[in-house]
């Protein structure tokens, strides 16, 4: 099996190479740091219970109003 060269590519091929190379370091990069890692049972309950209120009307808050309340220093 004989390796290509660059130079023996067509302008199309070599395209479709770096867009497939920028890809798959994009999806490297961005991969998830969380991968393998399990909810401790009370945490993904506190978590369901958040999901039936907020789908049963419950209120929210806007992230900026989230933010505000972290940084205030009143």
């Amino acid at each position: 099996m004989t390796n290509p060269r660059v130079s023996d590519l067509t302008v199309t091929e070599f395209k479709e190479l770096v867009r497939e190379t920028v890809a798959q370091s994009l999806a490297e990069l961005q991969g998830d740091p969380d991968e393998g890692l399990v909810l401790r049972d009370d945490f993904s309950e506190a978590l369901r219970r958040s999901r039936r209120e907020v789908r049963d009307g419950g209120a929210t808050r806007s992230l900026s109003d989230v933010a505000d309340s972290l940084t205030s220093t009143e």
